[in-house]
């Protein structure tokens, strides 16, 4: 199992190269992790844009001009739907948000015709390298499913899930947290908690260990869950943190990045092809560990 990012760069060059389909590619940010992750030997990538714009950064940013491939289109729209149609048709391997609005981007990833709809939920998969945890820790959703029902958030698990084996992970432990550890009909989250552990029960979810509802203290740490008299494979060593709303995986994830020295990368999964979906605020290095992640996807689904 990997425990942290230097390792998930290193397995990531044990691969054959994969190759990144950037949409709307004039984005000084993503143009700079890019080019470091073709330089590490993690990633290659085709740049769909403004030529004329991607050459500018590619000026400023000190990257050979005959580096990466550059499909000239200058309509986002246009651009994005290039992008996706590369991935679809396998002359890609993954997918990158570029200088577009996510709702652009992802209306092309979604497309009838050219897109790369499975029939899953899209969600959002966080992975962070926690020092005080000593190891790998996946949260989900912080991004895309705002208030998911319990069988949307079946799929996000089973999305995390798929994430996780792609790392390294042969039987993930997730916890389904809510803010208390006891199944409450006034709290809707520990009822789809509770019902997500028994549907784990009777392999109606299958390739991990799921319990909930746990509170996060319970899901992190033993010293808690025995102090609560939880006993749980997954109480105090969850791999995977499933949580009950946007709201929730929000403030965790920006809490984690913040606060706790992590180093985090994430990825959309869910769709036929892994989709890069940073924001303008993370570091080059975790839009670095995102291509990572991903290459470890692809690697995995191809």
């Amino acid at each position: 199992m990997i425990k942290n990012f230097d390792e998930v760069l290193e397995r990531v060059r044990s691969f054959s190269t994969k190759k990144i389909a950037v949409a709307v590619a004039q984005d000084e940010p993503v143009l700079e992790a890019v080019f470091e992750a073709k330089k590490m030997g993690i990633a290659d990538a085709v740049l769909i844009g403004d030529r004329e714009k991607i050459l500018e950064c590619e000026k400023i940013l000190d990257i050979p001009e005959d580096m990466f491939e550059i499909i000239d289109e200058k309509d986002n729209t246009k651009a994005s739907i290039k992008a996706v149609e590369l991935v679809s048709s396998k002359k890609a391997h993954m997918l990158m948000k570029g200088l577009v609005d996510t709702a652009t981007f992802l209306r092309a990833v979604l497309d009838k015709e050219k897109g790369l709809r499975t029939g899953k939920v899209l969600s959002h998969v966080a992975v962070f390298e926690i020092p005080a945890l000593n190891k790998m820790l996946l949260v989900t959703d912080a991004a895309m499913n705002i208030a998911p029902d319990l069988m949307t958030k079946k799929q996000i698990l089973e999305n995390a899930v798929s994430v996780a084996k792609a790392i390294g992970f042969e039987m993930p432990k997730v916890a389904v947290v809510a803010a208390v550890e006891v199944v409450n009909p006034d709290m809707q989250p520990t009822i789809d908690a509770a019902v997500l552990s028994k549907m784990n029960d009777r392999g109606q979810i299958k390739g991990c260990i799921v319990d909930g509802p746990l509170a996060i203290d319970n899901a992190l740490s033993e010293e808690a869950a025995k102090h609560k008299g939880i006993k749980s494979p997954v109480a105090g060593h969850a791999d995977i943190i499933l949580v009950p709303n946007i709201e929730t995986g929000n403030v965790m994830y920006k809490t984690l990045t913040y606060t706790s020295n992590a180093k985090n990368g994430g990825i959309l999964s869910g769709a036929a092809a892994p989709v890069i979906l940073t924001s303008r605020a993370d570091s080059n290095e975790s839009k670095l560990y995102s291509i990572a992640l991903a290459s470890l996807v692809a690697e995995q689904t191809k």
